[in-house]
Order: C-alpha cells, then sequence, then structure tokens
C-alpha cells in the first residue's frame, strides 16, 4: 500500500508483496561491495606476500600461517558473530564489523614482523566473518518474496567480483610502492563503505518487527516512510512463545537437523572450491608456464565465478534454487576432474578454469540463497555464520590437504579427482533438505508455528 496515511498492517506483509524501491536495491547493491571485501581481502594477502617475506626473511612454513590467519579469523568471526546480528540487530553488527576490518587493514601496514601481522589479519578476518552473516540477512530481508533468491544470490558475486577488481588494482599498486600499499588501499576501500552502510541501509524491518526493541514502531515507519508506504499504527502481535526464542535456536531439535545439513553442504562444497582457488597457479605453473599466466588462468576462474553466480541468481526467477544448486555441485565435480586431466595447453587450461569457476561459485550463490530460506528471521545470521565457518574450515582444510597428496608424489589428475568429489558429496547431501515454498513471514500462525519456517529434512 502506497501513500501516507497510517494503517495497521504488518510491515513484512507489505514488503513481501510490493515491488522493491530504489532504498531496497541500494541497500542489497550495498551487500554487493561488502561481500567484494572478502573477495579482496583473500587476494590482498596473496599479493603482499612476496614483498613481506623478502623484507622479514620468513621461510615458506612461516608464510603458509600467515596466510591461514585470515581463514581462521573469518571461520572465528562467522560462527561467534552471527548471533550478535540476530540478537541486536544487522546494522550495528555491520557498522562494528566493518570499523573493525578498517582497523586491521590499516594496522597491517605497522607490522614489523610475522606475529604482529598474524594478529591484525585474524581481526580483520574476525569483521569479515561476522559482515558475511549479516548481509545474507540484509539481502533476504530488504527483498521482496518475489526477488528474495535472486537478490541473495547477487549478493554472492560480490566475492569473485572483488577478487577480480580488488586484484587487479593491487596488481598495480605494487608497480611503484611496496606491500603496505595494498593494505593502505583496503583501508580505504573498506571505510568507504562506513557511511554508506550509516545512511542507506536501515535496520531490516523484518528484525525489528519481530525483535520489538526500543523505539521499533518509530523505526519501522521512517524506514517505510522512506520506502514509500505507508506507516503503520501499531507493532505486529508475536506470540509469547515466538518471543521466547533466540539465536541459539539453531541448536533446537527443530533446527538442529538443517542447521547441520546445511553447514555440512557448505562445507564439502568449498573443499572443492578452495582447491580450484588456491592451486591453479601453482600447478599451471608447474606445467612449466610463467607465473603470470598462471595468474592469468586464476582471473578467467574468477571471472567465470561472477558469471555462473549472476546466471543462478537469474535462474532462480524460473527454477528452484535448490535444484540448480545441485546441478551446479554435479558440473563442478565435472569441471575439476576435467582440470587435472587437461593437457598443458593454455588456452584449454582457461576455458575449463573459466567453468569450473562458474559452476563452483554458482553453487557457492545457491547455497547462500538456501541459507536465506532455511533459517527464519530470528535466526537467520546466526545459521548462516554457523554454515560460513564450517564451511571456512573447508577453505583451511582442502589446500592443506591437497599439498599432503602432491607433495606425496600423487598425481595431479588424481588430486583433482579426490578434491572434485566434495562438491559431489554435498550434492547428495543437499538433495536431504526439502525447502517449502516461500511463506510470508509476516504470517505468525504460518511461520511461528513452525520451527523449521523455511526447511525441513527429507
Amino acid at each position: 500500500m502506497r501513500g501516507t496515511a497510517t494503517v495497521n498492517t504488518d510491515p513484512r506483509e507489505t514488503l513481501a508483496n510490493s515491488p522493491m524501491c530504489w532504498l531496497q536495491i541500494l541497500a542489497v547493491a550495498i551487500t554487493i561491495g561488502l561481500n567484494g571485501l572478502d573477495g579482496f581481502d583473500v587476494l590482498s594477502i596473496s599479493f603482499a606476500s612476496p614483498g613481506f617475506s623478502h623484507e622479514w626473511g620468513i621461510n615458506d612454513a612461516q608464510l603458509g600461517l600467515v596466510l591461514s590467519m585470515e581463514l581462521i579469523g573469518m571461520a572465528a568471526g562467522s560462527l561467534c558473530l552471527g548471533g550478535v546480528a540476530d540478537k541486536f540487530g544487522r546494522r550495528p553488527l555491520m557498522l562494528g564489523c566493518l570499523a573493525v576490518m578498517t582497523f586491521g587493514m590499516f594496522m597491517a601496514t605497522t607490522a614489523s614482523g610475522t606475529v604482529q601481522l598474524s594478529v591484525y589479519r585474524v581481526l580483520t578476518g574476525l569483521g569479515i566473518g561476522g559482515l558475511l552473516a549479516a548481509i545474507n540477512a540484509v539481502a533476504a530481508e530488504f527483498s521482496n518474496a518475489k526477488r528474495r533468491d535472486l537478490s541473495v544470490s547477487i549478493m554472492a558475486i560480490g566475492y569473485p567480483l572483488g577478487a577480480i577488481v580488488g586484484g587487479m588494482i593491487a596488481k598495480e599498486l605494487l608497480v611503484g610502492h611496496d606491500w603496505r600499499a595494498v593494505f593502505y588501499f583496503g583501508t580505504a576501500f573498506t571505510a568507504m563503505f562506513i557511511p554508506l552502510v550509516f545512511f542507506f541501509v536501515p535496520e531490516s524491518v523484518y528484525w525489528l518487527a519481530r525483535k520489538q526493541p526500543a523505539n521499533a514502531l518509530e523505526k519501522i515507519n521512517k524506514t517505510l516512510r522512506r520506502m514509500g508506504h505507508a506507516a503503520i499504527s501499531e507493532l505486529p502481535v508475536i506470540a509469547p512463545a515466538a518471543r521466547k526464542r533466540s539465536f541459539t535456536d539453531i541448536f533446537s531439535p527443530g533446527l538442529l537437523a538443517i542447521t547441520i545439513l546445511v553447514a555440512i553442504t557448505y562445507f564439502f562444497h568449498v573443499t572443492t572450491f578452495y582447491f580450484i582457488i588456491k592451486w591453479i597457479p601453482k600447478l599451471v605453473n608447474e606445467m612449466h608456464f610463467p607465473a603470470s599466466s598462471a595468474a592469468g588462468v586464476l582471473v578467467w576462474a574468477n571471472v567465470g565465478g561472477a558469471l555462473g553466480g549472476a546466471t543462478l541468481g537469474l535462474l532462480t526467477q524460473k527454477f528452484g534454487v535448490k535444484g540448480l544448486t545441485m546441478g551446479a555441485m554435479v558440473l563442478s565435480t565435472v569441471m575439476v576432474i576435467l582440470f587435472g586431466r587437461s593437457p598443458p595447453e593454455l588456452g584449454a587450461l582457461s576455458l575449463i578454469c573459466a567453468c569450473a569457476g562458474f559452476f563452483t561459485n554458482g553453487a557457492i550463490v545457491g547455497m547462500y540463497a538456501i541459507f536465506a530460506r532455511a533459517f527464519p528471521t530470528h535466526v537467520r545470521a546466526s545459521g548462516t555464520g554457523v554454515a560460513i565457518g564450517i564451511g571456512r574450515g573447508g577453505s583451511v582444510l582442502a589446500p592443506i590437504a591437497a599439498g599432503f597428496l602432491l607433495n606425496g608424489g600423487v598425481s595431479r589428475a588424481t588430486v583433482s579427482l579426490i578434491m572434485a568429489f566434495g562438491s559431489l558429496v554435498a550434492a547428495i547431501i543437499l538433495s536431504r533438505v526439502k525447502l517449502r515454498p516461500d511463506v510470508a513471514e509476516h504470517l505468525p500462525d504460518a511461520r511461528d508455528a513452525s520451527p523449521l519456517e523455511g526447511a525441513t529434512t527429507a
């Protein structure tokens, strides 16, 4: 309902059934950039590593530990901070995480050794992990029901876009500056989003209507007016049992099964995703191609990833997100196996890796959309955070496992075959998850009566 009159209706119903306004579209667009910070950060330490390794004279073992620090921080941040977004709001966590990330990025430029740099990388990773849990909820809750899967999917393609654009800028910065320039750029890039979030991402109406903190009615009406909708005269009625629920409900009997299933699904697929992302440069270089050519193949993998995420998001408007995600996982398995068996021909490698990126990241995007459907409002950020946190464990373990296999003399083809099966296992596990139709969250009787709300086990 449009206009300025005050009406008595549930604001979640209004947002779910109305076309998206400029503020909603802008909020989703900002989440794309915020997710891009993750993609840039993963590559930033890789670009900076030759510089500080030479400056400090550290060996490969020490370097490996430094490179893993932000992934450990991200896992911890996702696991621990998702509940903050569900308890205190999406907006405060986003602003807090951006402040922590800006501080961590800047302090990295002051590091004089691996211990200091590791501490700042963990700190930055904590911020990114918490941010990822929050923005998935924001992308879902600022969308209408028709565009929800698309909004979350488009948000998720920020990762490869951040890797591509940020990586290209970082590469140019290193031509005339030392490794610290990468983190100076990261500081400025991250800080830029603080005013954007502050002015253009109000607190989620879904969260305010569900939690009903002090001044919730005023905040909801202010946001509704900015979106061109009529104000409401009173807050929705929330059942007493629903009021008692908290972010710990992801471990309750009703939600525990779905939490475990989506987290394990994400973990197994991420092992395949990070194998291909982390090992492309090294394996292509070992085929007697120069490092620059190997980096070019990785760029094509990220380009494919961006295209795959966008394509899957668009396809969710016509097809079910679960089937699309399972299909992408199966094709991920095929493409990673082909990468292991590809002849040392740069054009073929680039094409295969672009296709591998297309399907592996397409499935990542699909999983983000599934997280948004699987968890109800009061645990959406918590559930997403746990799944991402466990998945980051796969991101740490996959490159290590592949490294041990390769170091033990196992061929590229065999290692690729083994690592490819992570996506296949993920598809099998995902088949056990049954997503219900997207029921409007504004219906307390429909949503609050079922602890699973959007998903169940098959």
